[in-house]
């Protein structure tokens, strides 16, 4: 039986790369391309095409707000702004109301 994989993400290479999970406490793992730091972005991760600058910008605000793709027991991870203007919109939202950013950039609906 194989070890699980999960991803971890180089947001300025805008490469993504599936890895054994790291153990607890482990040291950050570094890309091989550029030598920066890998974010752990989920098992549950799909990475935007390289060309995609808009969805790389979105998955940026996601993952330094903390929000990651982790698979829930029966499910995905639920739901995750895909565009500009969705972020933009919890981003005012959370403003507006208090709510911590990474909980409102994964609202499916905001309240009017």
């Amino acid at each position: 039986m194989s070890h699980a994989k999960t991803s971890f993400v180089c947001l300025p290479c805008r490469a993504s790369y599936k890895q054994t999970y790291p153990p607890q406490g482990s040291e950050p793992r570094s890309c091989p391309g550029c030598g920066g730091e890998l974010i752990h972005a989920g098992s549950a991760f799909a990475a935007p095409a390289r060309r995609d600058t808009e969805g790389w910008r979105v998955l940026s605000v996601l993952l330094h707000a903390g929000v990651r793709f982790h698979k829930g027991c029966c499910t995905g991870p639920g739901y995750r702004p895909r565009t500009l203007s969705e972020v933009r919109a919890r981003q005012t939202y959370a403003r507006a109301t208090g709510e911590p950013l990474a909980r409102a950039l994964v609202r499916e609906d905001l309240p009017h």
